[in-house]
């Protein structure tokens, strides 16, 4: 995997646990489902930290991709990624050919053509946070992170193992794999302060889509 010089101090050893756990909140997405947020900030130097971890080090167990009304992209990595760098505020990931780019910091453009502010402002992440998806029964049902630009626009979602599906994410599992939450309670302990495990995560029974 090729990586600029900041890639040589692994992710999970240069953060830090922040010093009070972060409070949550229930908000409602815009298709009525509650959703329980953890907030993250949203400094250049933390994202890169936590994009990177995942993308490194988790790349076989992530789903990503953005999801918004009427799209929704989940794509699971081939292999560990070729490439991860950061550049005029734009983390690129690579695999290979494919690649994508995500503006978590400042980012200014070319000498002779700069980013006017207000774009940059647009451009960079503005809200990030941890998530749970709860069901009607407020228990959780999928695990992840999301990322928004400065104007609500989501840049991308990033699901964590799921404790009712399979690896793939094809197949409903038949009794829960609590094991399957490790990256949850790992992720959410080390840049939301908040330690697990948490005993609802795991009071659900299985998926539901409702």
């Amino acid at each position: 995997m090729l990586t600029d010089g900041a890639s040589q101090v692994p992710a999970a050893t240069a953060a830090s646990v922040p010093e009070a756990p972060v409070v949550s909140q229930r908000v409602t997405d815009e298709d009525g489902h509650v959703v329980e947020i953890f907030p993250l900030p949203t400094d250049e130097g933390t994202l890169e930290r936590l994009l990177r971890e995942l993308f490194e080090s988790h790349w076989d167990k992530i789903v990503f991709g953005p999801i918004i009304q009427g799209a929704a992209w989940e794509f699971q990595a081939p292999h560990a990624p070729t490439h991860v760098g950061l550049l005029d505020g734009y983390l690129t990931v690579a695999f290979g050919a494919p690649h994508f780019h995500l503006c978590i910091g400042p980012t200014r453009g070319p000498r002779h053509n700069p980013t006017p502010e207000a774009l940059a402002q647009h451009r960079r992440c503005a809200r990030a946070e941890f998530f749970r998806r709860l069901d009607r029964t407020e228990v959780p049902t999928s695990w992840g992170l999301r990322l928004w630009n400065g104007h609500g626009e989501q840049q991308a979602t990033i699901v964590f193992p799921n404790p009712f599906l399979s690896a793939d994410g094809t197949q409903a599992l038949r009794e829960p794999d609590w094991s399957r939450l490790a990256l949850w309670d790992e992720m959410r302990f080390r840049y939301a302060g908040v330690r697990g495990p948490d005993p609802v995560d795991r009071s659900g029974t299985g998926f539901r889509h409702d």
